[in-house]
């Protein structure tokens, strides 16, 4: 890609951009919602005071790899359904559907169970402060259960994302997001007559927000006629497109399930710590910063994803397919580029006089949060680019396994390892074990370049008739 005439490749037919953003503008701000009423959530619980917020950070991480599998089923469903809609192909798209709805409920079904059953020895896995287990156990307990709902509901918004409606699940996310913000200010402080319920009354918060969305969901898709629900193919989708799935989305599934359990581990370096409080809790925030930063790299990468696959379900020529890829990886480079730019000049104006105080951080705690997003910048362009790159265009391209092994070996060979060195053994300076935390990101672009380059990333994953 990075050749003298790596530009070039910007120069696209009339009425491409309008189309990318078209398709990436809904999932950006479907991602700006959630994400602003899930700093609200950060900050309502922050009023709480600095342990409180510690302990939900802590609850949260199994959560996390909860979510994360659920992010790898979405990501496995749109490597299928984009090319199917390229082919027109509604009773393939429902068999998807399918599989993903039943490997999503049994596995946020076991999750649910473990964590109600066992939520002070997960919290235990998490961090040795006794007191964030106390506060977190009855969270998580109550917060597993949500994602038993939100399994489904994620399976169908991200079939509508992949058939062109980006439109829909940021709709349904914004209402439930609404709903949750709402009820965490009633539950968690007491008002409108509410019971003051603290972290546990987030978690019914929570809770009650995905059934709601679920239901939306429900009645949305058997009004819905665009991709008509087809109940023979998405309840007994058969073999063929079990094994299909298997192949094509199972290593997305086990990418996200292994990446998410690797960013587990580092939480738990982190809550394992001498300045265990003051690391998660400036970790809480940067998470709240870095989901804002990459709403749009995210948004980008959705929107490569669906124009991708579709070009090679309708068969492209492979140069054009992997031209067109170049041109919106390029695109996804700048984009972090520019966002990197921004938070270079609201860290000093607007995160350090202003975002930082209203968190009651400890000094410690602070300094850690600052360190950490002055590292975050710095990577930031890589990390717009790897995310377009692993999730957009090789996953769409049915390179599941090789997008895996560029997402995980960073990750599991470098930045936990070095996590672990700098912050448990060394007892280094914060600076370098925040390095530790972004420094998968050093690795996985040139590899990514490498492979983007060879275009063996390039398959037609769809089950044509008769086999």
């Amino acid at each position: 890609m990075f050749e003298v005439t790596m530009f070039s490749v910007l120069r696209q037919k009339p009425g491409f951009y309008s189309r990318l953003w078209r398709l990436a503008l809904p999932i950006i701000l479907q991602n700006l919602i959630t994400t602003s009423l899930g700093f609200v959530d950060t900050f309502m619980v922050g009023l709480l005071g600095n342990e409180e917020l510690s302990a939900v950070t802590a609850a949260n991480t199994p959560i996390f790899l909860v979510q994360v599998i659920i992010f790898g089923l979405m990501s496995g469903l749109t490597v299928l359904v984009c090319q199917y809609w390229g082919k027109g192909d509604a009773a393939s798209i429902n068999r998807v559907m399918g599989v993903a709805m039943y490997v999503g409920i049994a596995i946020s079904g076991v999750a649910a169970l473990l964590l109600f059953l066992f939520p002070e020895g997960v919290m235990a896995l998490v961090t040795n402060n006794a007191q964030l287990i106390e506060l977190g156990a009855p969270y998580v307990r109550i917060v597993g259960v949500s994602y038993v709902f939100n399994a489904v509901s994620s399976v169908y918004v991200s079939m509508q994302r992949s058939t062109e409606n980006p439109g829909f699940g940021m709709l349904v996310f914004a209402t439930s997001m609404l709903l949750n913000t709402f009820l965490n200010y009633c539950l968690i402080f007491g008002n409108f007559g509410a019971p003051r319920l603290g972290i546990t009354g987030a978690a019914a918060a929570t809770l009650a927000s995905r059934v709601v969305e679920f239901i939306i969901v429900l009645v949305y898709a058997i009004c819905n006629k665009r991709v008509p629900l087809i109940p023979k193919a998405l309840f007994c989708p058969g073999r063929a497109m079990l094994k299909s799935a298997a192949v094509y989305a199972g290593p997305v599934i086990l990418n996200e399930t292994l990446w998410g359990l690797g960013t587990t581990v580092m939480t738990a370096i982190m809550g394992h710590m001498v300045i265990s409080a003051d690391m998660l809790a400036a970790y809480a925030i940067m998470g709240n910063i870095d989901k804002f930063s990459t709403v749009a790299c995210f948004g980008v990468a959705g929107a490569t994803a669906v124009i991708v696959g579709k070009r090679i379900g309708e068969r492209a020529d492979k140069e054009e397919v992997y031209n067109l890829s170049c041109c919106l990886l390029l695109v996804s480079f700048l984009l972090g580029a520019v966002i990197a730019l921004a938070l270079l000049i609201v860290l000093p104006t607007v995160f350090i006089p202003y975002l930082y105080p209203l968190f009651s951080l400890t000094e410690k705690a602070t300094e850690v949060a600052v360190t950490m997003c002055v590292v975050y910048i710095v990577m930031m362009p890589l990390k717009s680019y790897d995310i377009s790159n692993i999730t957009g265009v090789l996953r769409a391209g049915g390179d599941a396994r090789m997008a895996a092994i560029l997402d995980l070996c960073p990750l599991w060979l470098v930045s936990v390892p070095l996590t672990a060195l700098t912050g448990l053994v060394l007892d280094a300076p914060i600076w370098l074990v925040c390095f530790g935390i972004y420094s998968e990101n050093t690795c996985k672009m040139p590899l990514g370049i490498i492979r983007l380059r060879s275009r063996k990333w390039i398959n037609d994953v769809t089950i044509r008739e008769g086999e």
